[in-house]
């Protein structure tokens, strides 16, 4: 019997995060995920961009409660080159927080999250 590995755990042991700035300020150590391979686990939050420019930054329920979210997730799943998965906080404040401060987020330069 051969052992196999699991795809999973080998793109998360090779993605090293990027650093975002929201528009507060606020530095975002952000995990890049394979677009190819992009699907939703749990109310998790991402940012979905092409280059340096965010097209949208949500999650699930976003896409389910929300018909502007949704067109705008599908406007930007066609034309985005990368996607990350964000780290948020558990309250509903917190969440909105960091999606708002995301929306006008830009890729920070020369920084390595490590």
């Amino acid at each position: 019997m051969v052992p196999t590995l699991d795809r999973t755990l080998l793109q998360h042991a090779t993605a090293h995060p990027v650093n975002w700035r929201g528009r507060s300020g606020r530095y975002y150590a952000l995990e890049p995920l394979r677009l190819d391979d992009f699907r939703f686990c749990g109310d998790e939050l991402y940012l979905i961009a092409l280059g340096p420019h965010v097209l949208w930054a949500g999650g699930s329920t976003d896409l389910i409660e929300d018909a502007v979210s949704r067109a705008r997730f599908r406007l930007a799943m066609d034309c985005a080159d990368r996607v990350f998965r964000v780290e948020a906080a558990p309250d509903a404040i917190g969440r909105l927080t960091v999606l708002w401060d995301l929306e006008g987020a830009e890729p920070v330069l020369g920084l390595n999250a490590a």
